[in-house]
């Protein structure tokens, strides 16, 4: 069966450094892209993460420093993996979680101001873990019997995820082939950022979900502890974490300060004269006046 698909859906998978959103880098990317009519296109680049690869990370995927020291960096690619999933919604196993917020990090950190604000995020994982609860290698076995003999090879996985969500549609007659439905579908919170340190309430306002904050309203914390916002904006969290952070924070409107009244010039110690003695000079004055300029 085909994908029903209001606009191109790139699936892609990451190969990277480690686990760590924040500081760890991709090695490997894989974007198999599928265009409404069914047509579909494949990316799939070794990168030089700039950075060792962790020993632990090797061992999955099997890539070392040594395969990757002469390949392109990330910045290096950048603008072009960019124009690929440009205007694409995305799709991934684990993606929501893991994927999109790496790949997310890696494009703000070289400056591209990634967003997904007007994407539809298919996570094929969440939509297995609702159903079934298994790993890839599993879901492959479950839903298209047969044998992932590559896994960890980021195209390899990539393309067994594609045909699994295939699968699942097939399978599932709850399941619609939709992109907007599967992406909520595959949700599991409701998430500001990509990575849910932010999620919405039940009024769809932004709240905490980390930390001593935990529940309360960005906003209010924001108002009542400004110094809340520089703490996170100078710590240890993505970029796009901190990108969503200073948009709420440019949401809220400037708390209005009270007008400074303007200080009173000092009273005179005598009473001040009425208007009307002001206007009308007494006839005692007046003499006075004429005494003056006449002697």
């Amino acid at each position: 069966m085909n994908l029903k698909l209001a606009k191109p859906l790139a699936f892609f998978d990451l190969e990277t450094t480690g686990l760590n959103i924040a500081s760890d880098r991709i090695v490997e990317i894989s974007i198999v892209k599928i265009m409404p009519n069914g047509d579909k296109e494949i990316k799939t680049k070794l990168l030089n993460p700039t950075i060792p690869i962790a020993k632990e990370a090797a061992a999955i995927h099997g890539i070392k420093d040594e395969d990757v020291k002469d390949k392109a960096t990330f910045k290096e690619v950048a603008n072009e993996l960019h124009d690929f999933i440009e205007g694409c919604d995305l799709a991934g196993y684990n993606s929501n979680r893991f994927d999109i917020p790496l790949l997310a990090e890696e494009f703000l950190r070289v400056g591209i101001d990634f967003n997904v604000d007007n994407r539809k995020l298919v996570d094929v994982q969440n939509i297995f873990h609702k159903m079934e609860q298994r790993t890839l290698v599993a879901a492959y076995k479950f839903y298209c019997n047969k044998d992932l003999t590559d896994a960890h090879s980021a195209e390899a996985d990539t393309t067994a995820t594609y045909e699994i969500l295939e699968a699942q549609i097939e399978k599932y007659a709850d399941l619609k082939n939709d992109t907007e439905f599967l992406s909520e579908f595959s949700q599991m919170n409701k998430n500001v950022d990509l990575l849910g340190r932010f999620v919405y309430n039940d009024k769809n306002i932004e709240i905490f979900n980390f930390g001593k904050h935990k529940g309360k309203l960005v906003t209010e914390v924001l108002e009542k502890e400004p110094g809340y916002y520089s703490w996170m904006m100078n710590g240890d969290f993505p970029l796009y974490t901190k990108k969503v952070m200073k948009g709420i924070k440019d949401k809220m409107k400037p708390t209005s300060k009270p007008q400074q009244q303007k200080p009173k010039p000092n009273k005179p110690a005598f009473n001040k004269p009425n208007k009307k003695k002001d206007i009308e000079p007494t006839e005692h004055t007046l003499n006075m006046l004429k005494n003056k300029f006449n002697s």
